[in-house]
């Protein structure tokens, strides 16, 4: 089985533990999304933080648009979290919006698990 845009979510993750080896848990998801931003930057990984995305219907495009934490490289979906355990609900959500907006992958970010971050992949 191919692992789709194995490189680019490998660097992601990569920028994702530095920011937990450096902060930890117990901030809110805005300080996560700053220092996130900054880590981006530093490993020069492209990204966008909360672009408007067109979602579909029926491959029409709606006037509602999802507004995800980060695109990164044009194609992956960012979503962070800081909560003591991620939900079907999160998962859900991701996979809603990568099938609205045609993106094939998410990344649901959990900076508020113990011991350590947790990052899921979603592919739809």
């Amino acid at each position: 089985m191919t692992i789709i845009f194995k490189e680019e979510s490998y660097d992601i993750q990569g920028a994702v533990f530095e920011v937990y080896r450096q902060m930890g848990s117990g901030f809110l998801e805005e300080v996560y999304q700053e220092c996130l931003e900054r880590e981006f930057k530093i490993r020069d990984i492209p990204f966008e933080p909360q672009k408007h995305l067109t979602l579909f219907y029926k491959g029409e495009p709606l006037n509602k648009t999802y507004i995800p934490d980060f695109v990164c490289y044009e194609k992956i979906i960012v979503e962070l979290k800081a909560v003591k355990e991620l939900t079907n609900d999160h998962q859900a959500q991701i996979l809603n919006y990568l099938k609205a907006t045609q993106f094939k992958l998410g990344l649901l970010v959990n900076f508020g698990s113990q011991p350590t971050v947790t990052i899921e992949r979603l592919v739809f």
